[in-house]
């Protein structure tokens, strides 16, 4: 199981669960700056031996064997299982590889995990400064002169504002170092193998053997990066409005009602305040409180059944902020103190807004209807980005506010030279994003998701054909219409370069946003994209055929370990073979494509030739092979790719590669057997490298 997500929310409260999960973010970060440590210097040994198969190879092979991480959230997309342990282990020569594999590595962990490290420290100094001014602050006497009191509490403000922003930045980071690492450690080790093993004239079969795994984790590197990005942008605009000082008050108007506060308690010799996190639940009136000093070995919470609520009337107590509660458990009150006058009156309260939005009415499918028909009729269709390219924000308003205007409703005349395609496509996304309530709504919004990480691929599309039939009438009214319309914007993707993948990365987030804008939330973008992008790959059998009647199958079981692989060797490597592709070119034909070493294939479109058969979904492919997924296969977006290609990053252009285009190819068990005039050729070549081993 993953690592549970950081919720922005929680640096405001800094309860003792927080703080552990941070501690649990922390150590997997020190896991991997050790791991980078070791396969860097077990690397230095690799490039160091250049004579021969050394140990240090060996040695190598074996840390990269081990190689895996843990991924926030339960589930995992299949480019993220084939990402989380790639197979590595393989023999081979090293030349002149550490700008490739050392550089990479050491610039990751200097840059990503060391400013991680320094978002640490500013965050446990302002935390150090925040609680020591607050110790401070609350022992003040309530007799000083107000002036003084008002410059303590703008003071404690100050500090208070201090720690939440070190806060939010210091969780906001840690997310991004542990997305990062998905693809800035294995893209390195990927280009490395991949310039051995094309350097190397004595391992051109396995090169062969290699170059469909090295393309299927080139897409998934890809699809993995585009998910980051668009998880990225999001993230960071709720990172922005959680720093807002506003926020602070509103993620304390939740419940239950939960925060510190330090507890009056009386001994024989005196009285001392003990420092409580409490959680109060408003229904069952229960009041849960944990010390906070106390070794683990010995903690311990209380909980009291509360009656009472009322300011304190002990005039002894020379502390502002104070509120007495009467529980069922003691005969007399128990006095607390707030950290400020805003929290006492908000444990008061608990111990007892949102911008226009539009609507899915007949205005809204009028303007709809007018938006599809402009882009299919104007010649939108092959515009090379649509609905990618944006659009400006004070058209697409001026557009919507002009159709959407209650004295005279849907009166615009989009033929006008007002509008451009890119206002238009913003405005109908706009129109989308803005409903009361997502098109696919909220109540099967956790239904759809569930579908989206199954492993049953035969699941994952008659599941998500069931849920749409579930959709109120309007609902998948309008969604069979516009998915039926980006069916046909797809069509044309060799010239308007949208694929169904592509497409899914736009309209997924606009189509089933969660009901709570959470980071957990956020990570699961990546499945409402597979999702849109199954509506879009088989919409006419969703959209033309009434879901079967039978009783779905039940959900396999959440991937919660990554799908082992085989190591790739020469010994046991199946024979090569041209593979075909079905390609959409308005034709009913079909090309051979050679897997070449020499030439970086070109990507191929993941469409359906209107001849072909409705695709059925295959059984999900064994988990104990080194096989890449065919070229079918129903996988995540590749989101917003290059225009014409799909590169590796930057990495391999920095150190003398143009860049390798990536593409789908059949998986080894699909070759066809090698004709027994070549077997002899071939273990004459396995003898004379296995001797060489």
């Amino acid at each position: 199981m993953g690592h549970p997500p950081l919720e922005f929310s929680d640096c405001y409260l800094d309860s003792p669960e927080f703080r552990d999960t941070l501690k649990s973010y922390e150590v997997e970060l020190e896991r991997t700056s050790k791991f980078l440590k070791e396969v860097i210097k077990d690397g230095n040994s690799v490039i160091s031996a250049i004579r021969g198969y050394s140990l240090a190879v060996q040695k190598f092979s074996q840390t990269l064997c081990l190689f895996q991480f843990d991924s926030i959230g339960d589930f995992l997309t299949d480019d993220e299982i084939n990402i989380a342990a790639p197979c590595f282990c393989c023999f081979f020569q090293v030349q002149n590889a550490s700008d490739l594999l050392i550089k990479p590595l050491e610039k990751f962990r200097k840059e990503q995990i060391g400013l991680t490290k320094e978002k640490k420290k500013k965050f446990e100094k302002e935390s150090e400064k925040y609680y020591s001014q607050l110790d401070k602050h609350l022992s003040i006497s309530a007799k000083k002169k107000e002036s003084q009191l008002q410059e303590a509490d703008e003071l404690l403000d100050k500090e208070r504002i201090n720690f939440y922003e070190s806060s939010v930045e210091y969780v906001y980071q840690i997310h991004q170092v542990q997305d990062r690492k998905k693809f800035d450690v294995v893209e390195p080790v990927l280009a490395f193998l991949h310039s051995i093993l094309t350097l190397n004239n004595l391992t051109v079969e396995m090169t062969q053997d290699f170059m469909p795994y090295k393309q299927e984790l080139q897409l998934s590197l890809q699809n993995t990066r585009n998910h980051y990005e668009s998880t990225r942008e999001e993230m960071e605009e709720l990172m922005k409005r959680m720093k807002h000082p506003s926020q602070i008050c509103k993620m304390h108007s939740f419940l239950p009602m939960e925060g510190y506060l330090l507890c009056q308690e009386k001994w024989a010799l005196g009285m001392t305040w003990v420092k409580y996190y409490c959680k109060y639940n408003k229904e069952t009136r229960l009041l849960v409180m944990t010390p906070c000093e106390q070794k683990p070995t010995t903690k311990q919470v209380y909980k009291h059944l509360c009656t009472c609520v009322t300011p304190t009337e002990d005039t002894s107590i020379d502390k502002r902020f104070c509120f007495d509660v009467e529980t069922n458990e003691r005969n007399t009150p128990v006095t607390f103190q707030a950290f400020s006058e805003g929290e006492r009156k908000l444990w008061m309260e608990a111990m007892d807004g949102k911008e226009p939005v539009m609507e899915l009415n007949e205005i809204g499918f009028k303007f709809v209807r007018k938006c599809i028909n402009y882009v299919e009729t104007k010649g939108k269709l092959t515009q090379e980005g649509v609905y990618r390219t944006v659009g400006s924000n004070i058209q697409v308003q001026k557009l919507l506010n002009a159709f959407f205007d209650p004295t005279n409703p849907g009166d615009v005349d989009f033929q006008s030279s007002d509008w451009d395609g890119k206002t238009i496509t913003s405005a109908l996304k706009f129109y989308l994003r803005s409903l009361s309530e997502p098109l696919m709504t909220y109540s099967l919004h956790r239904d759809l998701m569930c579908a989206a990480k199954s492993d049953n691929l035969d699941f994952r599309l008659s599941e998500i054909h069931s849920l749409t039939y579930k959709l109120p009438e309007k609902n998948r009214e309008m969604l069979a219409m516009l998915i039926k319309h980006l069916v046909n914007v797809c069509s044309h993707s060799d010239e308007n370069l949208m694929t169904p993948s592509n497409m899914a990365v736009i309209f997924g987030p606009t189509l089933m946003r969660a009901q709570e804008e959470t980071v957990a939330a956020m990570l699961d973008i990546k499945f409402q994209n597979i999702v849109v992008e199954i509506l879009i790959e088989d919409c006419k059998k969703i959209f033309c055929h009434m879901p079967e009647e039978s009783t779905a199958p039940p959900v396999p079981p959440p991937r919660i370990t990554p799908r082992k692989r085989q190591p790739i060797t020469i010994s046991k490597r199946p024979s090569c073979a041209n593979s075909c592709f079905c390609e959409t070119d308005g034709q009913n034909d079909s090309s051979a494509v050679t897997v070449d070493t020499s030439v970086s294939p070109v990507p191929l479109q993941r469409t359906k030739p209107g001849s072909c058969a409705p695709l059925v979904p295959r059984e999900p492919p064994p988990r104990q092979a080194l096989v890449p997924r065919p070229a079918n296969r129903l996988d995540s977006d590749a989101g917003k790719m290059d225009d014409t290609k799909l590169r590796l990053d930057s990495s391999l252009a920095a150190n003398g590669e143009s860049g390798v285009y990536v593409s789908r190819v059949p998986s080894f068990q699909s070759r066809k057997p090698p004709p027994k005039s070549t077997s002899a050729n071939k273990d004459g070549m396995e003898l004379k490298i296995l001797t060489l081993l």
